[in-house]
């Protein structure tokens, strides 16, 4: 019961990018090990700008 109470909270935080920040460091981490990862807040400002700039309307 336990494992799937995981998995499901695992699932939620995908889906609601709270675990953005930890899979852009295991990311980093594997494949940008010579740069400096962002801060958390560096990062999530980043996301946040590349979300919302921009049109976001179909007409």
């Amino acid at each position: 019961m336990v494992n799937k109470l995981k998995a499901f909270w695992r699932g939620v935080r995908r889906l609601s990018g709270d675990d953005a920040y930890e899979c852009y460091l295991q990311h980093h981490a594997e494949h940008h090990q010579a740069e400096t990862p962002l801060s958390k807040e560096a990062f999530f400002k980043q996301w946040q700008d590349e979300k919302w700039n921009g049109v976001k309307r179909c007409c």
